[in-house]
């Protein structure tokens, strides 16, 4: 018997210098849709204006350039952001770091172009570890930094507005919905038809086109991929991760081709694929078996490793 054909359709808008989309199974009308666009848009909107680095208005920006040693009062969302990005630095022995914004500006991934005076400045300066300078007081709403800061959350705050735009929909009663931004995912439910929801991986190539590598089945669960084929520059022929290695406040020289994890939340899946690529395919399967976590190493040559889900995918 054939399968009744599901009402879908996509909603999406501009945020953090891409595009996020919200993919629905629900028939609803024009004005409900419109509503909805304007919503989801909110909801991304607030995480861009508190944690974008490209608007030194940003809370994000205001806190970066607050003096030391004093209390100074967050908005909820960047406190939980901070929050999470310390305790997947813990998890992760550090690979995870938030304190790369000079690194990151300095290497042109930022607003700026690339600047060798800024590099050299970058390298030289011991590394200070956001663990080590920040403190957050949560129920106060308040955080300080001991030494200057140039906290970036861009390897955890595109999964954190998945995540918005998932409890977003939530709010609105729709159970049934693929959230996304760039390369991170998170799935509400299953389809109408009761299947899950079909997410495919890239393949990273270097030629600059890409297929698909697998297809996940997803359903209720997140998940997010790091490559330096979304991202990166180019020096002397030589293509840079935009991952910056926190011991040496430069982009990753040996980094996989991609990394993909899965979570639960889209904001874990985001920082822990960051961390992931810090580490490489061999430390980084093992951190990702120490913490039960699916995740897909692709490197340049086109090998696999995976762990949990992705294990049966693995290769030579």
């Amino acid at each position: 018997m054939p399968k009744t054909p599901i009402d879908a359709f996509t909603l999406s808008g501009r945020t953090m210098g891409t595009f996020w989309q919200v993919r629905l199974d629900t028939p609803l009308a024009a004005e409900e849709r419109h509503s909805l666009t304007a919503a989801f848009q909110a909801a991304v909107g607030e995480v861009d204006q508190q944690m974008s680095t490209w608007n030194r208005q940003s809370a994000l920006m205001r806190f970066n350039a607050a003096p030391c040693d004093e209390w100074h009062p967050l908005p909820a969302p960047l406190m939980t952001v901070l929050e999470a990005g310390l305790a997947v630095s813990a998890l992760s022995g550090q690979a995870f770091e938030m304190n790369v914004g000079a690194a990151v500006r300095a290497w042109g991934f930022g607003p700026d172009a690339i600047n060798l005076a800024a590099i050299r400045q970058a390298s030289a300066a011991a590394p200070v570890r956001a663990a080590d300078a920040l403190t957050l007081n949560p129920a106060a709403g308040l955080a300080r930094k001991a030494a200057p800061l140039t906290l970036d959350l861009s390897g955890i705050a595109k999964g954190y507005g998945v995540d918005r735009l998932a409890e977003t929909a939530l709010g609105h009663g729709l159970t049934r919905a693929l959230c996304s931004i760039d390369g991170e995912v998170r799935a509400l439910g299953r389809r109408a038809d009761d299947s899950p929801w079909c997410v495919g991986i890239d393949a990273p190539d270097a030629g600059h086109r890409r297929g698909s590598h697998s297809i996940l089945m997803l359903e209720d669960g997140a998940v997010a991929t790091s490559g330096d084929y979304r991202h990166f520059v180019e020096v002397r022929g030589t293509r840079l991760s935009h991952t910056i290695n926190p011991l040496t406040q430069a982009p990753l020289l040996e980094a996989p081709a991609s990394v993909t994890v899965m979570a639960q939340s889209c904001m874990m899946a985001d920082a822990m694929a960051t961390a992931l690529m810090v580490f490489g395919p061999d430390r980084g399967r093992v951190l990702a078996e120490a913490q039960g976590l699916s995740a897909l190493f692709i490197r340049r040559d086109g090998t696999v490793t995976g762990t949990g889900h992705f294990s049966e995918t693995e290769t030579a």
